[in-house]
């Protein structure tokens, strides 16, 4: 199955005329681009890595403000009509969250004014901020860390992927769910039941049930059900040998996750975080942290957006 490039992806949810100012664009860098933020009444901004630019009219990226294309009401206005026509369903359920996720996993941040009902956020009004980040499959990111989680050809170790916003913590768990399902031969895996909780729908982006993104032959999705429901469904359901999810840091991900692991299930998880001492810091995951995972990944911006900065062991060693 041939996918579109990402960036095609995400310009079908720009409006029109920042549209036509990117394909106007003849930048390299835009190959690289990350983001692509709209804020009312200010310079629209492409950034990706360690760079940040202003795109003007005629779709140039420039350093100087003054030539930087302004932001309409418009533009923003059809953004959200764009988003919301994609899926009036998920616009209403996802954007209580702060964000919407688009075809091809690519996350649509939205911020404005909140509208709270009983203490929580019921959706929010008066749209005026839009950050598109754009999602990259990276065949082969996993390669350097796959032999620090597999303890056998038929067992892989606990294994959390912690790193700030932005380091390539779902590129990566992407493509170690890939690896460990298709199999890994020069280490004698031939691969692995994997189950993935996809809450968000950025690892898989399932499409109308299919995945549009590499996760593997042997991998069973279970898209945009919360981690905490779709863990024990999963186990239950598929009798996975491993299951993965994203982005767990709520008291119930713990209880799951335990739930998970006497059902004798490894698991494959990522968090936010700088170092071993957030998971540590973690009140909802405090019943987790002592020993339960075997392997603790790093990731950081060193040398580059995914750099691997540090694996430990259970016992909190540097491998």
């Amino acid at each position: 199955m041939q996918h579109k490039k990402p960036m095609d992806e995400v310009m079908n949810f720009l409006p029109p005329k920042i549209q036509q100012m990117i394909k106007k664009c003849t930048s390299e860098q835009m190959a690289y681009a990350e983001e692509i933020r709209l804020r009312l009444n200010k310079p629209l901004i492409v950034s990706g890595g360690y760079w940040s630019l202003f795109m003007d009219g005629y779709g140039e990226l420039t350093n100087e403000v003054g030539r930087a294309y302004v932001v309409t009401i418009e533009d923003v206005k059809k953004a959200s009509e764009i988003i919301q026509g994609f899926s009036v369903y998920s616009f209403g359920e996802e954007l209580k969250n702060g964000y919407i996720t688009i075809p091809g996993g690519h996350r649509v941040g939205i911020s404005g004014r909140a509208v709270i009902e009983n203490g929580n956020v019921k959706t929010i009004k008066d749209i005026s901020f839009i950050n598109y980040r754009i999602a990259k499959e990276i065949p082969g990111a996993g390669n350097e860390v796959i032999p620090h989680i597999v303890a056998s050809p038929s067992s892989v170790y606990n294994t959390l992927i912690m790193s700030p916003p932005q380091c390539g913590k779902t590129t990566l768990l992407r493509d170690i769910i890939r690896q460990l399902s298709n199999g890994v031969h020069s280490i004698n895996v031939t691969g692995f039941k994997v189950g993935l909780i996809d809450e968000r729908s950025e690892i898989a982006a399932c499409f109308m049930g299919a995945p549009r993104n590499d996760v593997g032959i042997r991998t069973d999705v279970l898209d945009a059900c919360p981690k905490s429901q779709g863990i024990i469904m999963m186990i239950r359901s598929m009798s996975p040998d491993i299951i993965a999810t994203d982005e767990i840091g709520k008291k119930e991900d713990a209880d799951a996750l335990l739930e998970g692991a006497n059902a004798g299930v490894k698991i494959i998880a990522t968090m936010h975080g700088n170092d071993i001492e957030d998971l540590q810091k973690k009140i909802e995951l405090q019943k987790i942290h002592c020993n339960f995972f075997e392997r603790i990944i790093i990731l950081g911006r060193s040398q580059g957006v995914g750099t691997i900065e540090k694996i430990y062991d259970r016992e909190g060693r540097v491998l």
